[in-house]
């Protein structure tokens, strides 16, 4: 069954299988020689980044929950690679601005989603040590600090919540009486979509203050036929509900709530939908961007 609500079986069946095969190809062109050296840093952590698209996608898709952990190990081994090939590469600023939360809105999404895959899916030991490693970050952000401490309990917490909107909802549920969560909880869902998009502010001013959305946000809009689109979900619930043994209930069944990822043996938790109406003809679902293509160009030679 087909869990997003966009998309029908010929959309997916082609991004995913295109995913795959354009995770593959870029894994081999990163070993090749290249125009650009300077720019491999980059094109390794976007590798582990595609590895974390395509775990979104073939949740989407309806794979059953058991597969996706199974892009753990490349999404570490190629963001591991980027740090490795980064420290020659990138300066104290670029450094700074790549990995610290507080500057950086879609590194700590990124984060909160691969730490809630991460608790949803139970990846080993070994791969949650690894990937703590990477995520960094120690005793910066209230909240996403507490949701690691789950698993690792000697996390530093942070004191302050670095974008409340929308993580202000979901801190207030996780901070709430158990019997107040679940509806605590749903509000955040209901209104995560709307208010991720503000999350990032910039300008002291308020009569002037502009907004960022996060770069997947219109994924599913003007970029659906390129294949871009992997799923509009609050994985970040999902964390929470896990960490803190939450009752979602109030939220199965929400186009955002990707319920399943915590009921790998069903029943699924997503309304059943027309899958078989054809979609209007795809693109590649991977357009190679401009250094992409000049890895393809050298390693072509």
């Amino acid at each position: 069954m087909i869990r997003a609500p966009l998309g029908h079986a010929s959309y997916w069946d082609k991004v995913v299988n295109d995913s795959d095969s354009y995770i593959a190809k870029s894994q081999k062109l990163l070993l090749a020689p290249t125009a650009d050296p300077d720019y491999a840093p980059q094109y390794a952590f976007e590798i582990g980044q595609d590895h974390l698209h395509q775990i979104l996608r073939r949740y989407s898709a309806g794979d059953p929950i058991t597969h996706l952990a199974h892009y753990f190990p490349g999404l570490l081994a190629a963001w591991e690679q980027a740090e490795h090939l980064g420290t020659t590469v990138w300066t104290t600023e670029q450094q700074f601005t790549r990995h610290h939360w507080r500057v950086n809105y879609d590194h700590y999404i990124i984060c909160f989603w691969l730490v809630g895959l991460a608790l949803a899916l139970d990846i080993p030991d070994e791969q949650w040590h690894r990937l703590l490693a990477l995520i960094g970050n120690d005793g910066e952000d209230v909240l996403l600090d507490r949701i690691i401490a789950s698993r690792s309990p000697d996390r530093k917490i942070g004191t302050v919540l670095l974008y409340p909107k929308p993580y202000g909802r979901l801190l207030k549920a996780v901070d709430a009486p158990a019997d107040s969560q679940p509806l605590l909880l749903n509000a955040f869902v209901e209104h995560w979509y709307l208010e991720v998009r503000t999350g990032a502010k910039s300008g002291s001013d308020p009569q002037a203050v502009s907004y960022r959305h996060p770069y997947w946000y219109t994924y599913g809009d003007q970029n659906f036929e390129g294949g871009a689109y992997f799923g509009r979900w609050c994985v970040e619930a999902v964390a929470a509900v896990k960490a803190f043994g939450m009752d979602d209930s109030p939220c199965l069944g929400q186009e955002h709530y990707p319920g399943d990822l915590l009921r790998p043996d069903g029943p699924g938790t997503h309304p059943a939908r027309e899958t078989t109406e054809p979609h209007p003809p795809l693109a590649s679902a991977k357009k190679a961007g401009f250094w992409a293509r000049i890895f393809t160009r050298s390693s072509d030679r």
